[in-house]
């Protein structure tokens, strides 16, 4: 099936949305608003995206100025729009809402420190042209992380992949996605989010952009070893069984161990008459058995928690106030970005 083209014979580019969860990021804000609207300026100068895309910054229940310099960036440029979650409901969330608000042909997701750097926004913007409705940024060099962060991050990609998580190596949350995609995702009902896990689920055709991690504009990291052991824990536990089943093993070992120490208790019981009861032939497999029963129990109830968060089916997120929204834009320039979508993305009958 060929393309539909505009009748002027002129396609006019897809628009782009960018996203950026913010939580306490009051040091790097202003910075990285004024580098995102440069890079999507020359974006636009180039010709690569239209003149309705938009940036849109979400405060995930901040401490700090996040919000009102937010406020302040969307009522001061109308290519802003500042999303505020009524409490802290965590990055996943965070960015699921943001995703939620955008209208765009193209939706970029980065992290407000822009590490990650939207310099290589345009390679996946020419991924996408290429008919790639996913395009993930991949992390070729990480010098900038500390020694451990780069053994513990790159540990859980492993770890996660031979649990049968099906995971991109050294892709964080920097990423573009097509409206179709975006639309797809935001169909998934669950409550425990891992997006990571989610987009390659989706299935539509994708491809990864390398690049090297650049050092924070300001700040600390707001992901420590807690968050980030806790969103390893909900990976694992969203897209992965092999604990439950990790269980069966561990039984069976303990099961072999305890059978073990039985023979060999009645070994000397029978065979030997210098055999004196004492309490270690009955502690031993007692403390065993019993960690081993308490570390199964502790397992089972991790996922038998999430089953309980999924099934109450509670809002992920509200949202208290939205400044700068994309219904200020013309309705001839949503007709204008329906059409690039149309012009520019190869339908599936083409791929």
């Amino acid at each position: 099936m060929e393309s539909v083209i505009d009748p002027s014979g002129v396609c006019p580019p897809p628009s782009l949305a960018i996203v950026v969860p913010c939580y306490n990021e009051e040091e790097v804000l202003s910075d990285s608003a004024e580098e995102l609207l440069n890079v999507v300026a020359g974006l636009e100068a180039d010709g690569r995206i239209h003149a309705a895309s938009k940036i849109y910054f979400v405060d995930d229940g901040s401490r700090d100025a996040t919000w009102p310099i937010m406020q302040h960036l969307a009522q001061e440029n109308p290519r802003i729009v500042a999303v505020a979650l009524s409490r802290n409901r965590g990055h996943q969330n965070a960015l699921y809402a943001g995703l939620s608000q955008t209208s765009e042909d193209m939706v970029v997701s980065i992290d407000a420190d822009l590490q990650d750097g939207p310099e290589n926004i345009a390679a996946m913007i020419d991924a996408f042209s290429a008919g790639n409705e996913v395009v993930f940024g991949v992390r070729t060099e990480r010098e900038t992380d500390t020694w451990f962060k780069r053994m513990t991050a790159e540990g859980y990609y492993r770890v996660m992949q031979r649990l049968g998580v099906d995971l991109v190596f050294n892709h964080a949350d920097f990423r573009l996605m097509s409206r179709r995609a975006v639309d797809t995702l935001l169909e998934y009902p669950e409550t425990n989010l891992f997006l990571r896990g989610m987009v390659r689920e989706l299935g539509f055709r994708s491809t990864s952009v390398s690049y090297a991690r650049r050092r924070r504009l300001a700040g600390e990291s707001k992901y420590p070893l807690r968050r980030m052991l806790s969103l390893a824990w909900r990976g694992v536990t969203a897209y992965s069984i092999a604990p439950l089943r990790a269980i069966t093993v561990l039984g069976l070992l303990a099961g072999t161990v305890s059978l073990a120490l039985i023979a060999w208790v009645l070994g000397v019981k029978i065979f030997s008459g210098s055999a004196v009861p004492g309490w270690a032939s009955i502690m031993v497999p007692v403390l065993f058995i019993g960690s081993v029963q308490l570390l199964c129990l502790g397992v089972i109830g991790e996922y038998l928690g999430k089953i309980y968060e999924e099934v109450k089916r509670r809002p992920r997120y509200h949202l208290r106030e939205v400044v700068g929204h994309f219904q200020s834009v013309p309705d001839s320039s949503r007709n204008d970005r329906s059409i690039a979508r149309r012009c520019l993305v190869r339908l599936p009958e083409d791929i």
